[in-house]
């Protein structure tokens, strides 16, 4: 061993083995690079879905809030009509009333006047009828506070008849589940007979 190569053992058959494992070892610095973009792209694909995922939400929310926001108005512009509603209905609601005074007065008459003023009283409250408005029946039935005010009370000796409505004074009336005008009535009162 003179420090000479063996014959065996030239330079071009060392250059091979040596490029063989600087090719291995490239190559797996290659995989470990590829690895670590896969990986770096994978977080980032998961970033963006996570993101895509909230903005969805986002909308979802937001569309939620604007179709209840537009319920809620629709509501709102219900209610303020029938509030306007019940206001011209009052105003109506009073010309029948006098109409009504008129025909209570003229019971016996029959002349073609009062026939007609029959006649536009009973339009009118068709008309009325027909934009919803319904005359609140109380008469016979228990007083309510609620839908009608009591003007009179008429003592009853029948305990069954304590606090029903026995005559109306002035009709009352209804617009959907809204009073639009109370009832103004006569309630019974039961006082228990004297005993002689």
């Amino acid at each position: 061993m003179d420090g000479n190569p063996r014959s065996d053992e030239t330079p071009e058959t060392q250059a091979p083995a040596d490029s063989e494992a600087e090719g291995a070892s490239a190559d797996t610095q290659a995989e470990a690079a590829q690895d670590g973009e896969v990986a770096r792209l994978q977080a980032e694909l998961e970033a963006s879905r996570r993101r895509v995922n909230e903005l969805a939400r986002g909308l979802q929310d937001l569309t939620k809030d604007r179709e209840e926001f537009k319920q809620r108005i629709t509501r709102e512009r219900e209610r303020m009509l029938d509030v306007e509603r019940g206001n011209v209905a009052r105003t109506l609601l009073e010309a029948i009333d006098e109409l009504d005074l008129v025909l209570a007065n003229s019971q016996q008459d029959t002349s073609p006047l009062v026939q007609g003023v029959r006649m536009i009283r009973d339009s009118l409250l068709s008309k009325a009828q027909a934009t919803g408005i319904e005359r609140l029946q109380v008469v016979g039935r228990p007083y309510d506070p609620n839908v009608a005010e009591a003007a009179d009370m008429e003592v009853t000796p029948v305990e069954g008849d304590d606090q029903k409505v026995v005559a109306e004074f002035r009709a009352g009336y209804r617009l959907k589940d809204r009073i639009i005008r109370p009832a103004r009535v006569k309630v019974a009162r039961y006082v228990a007979p004297a005993q002689a």
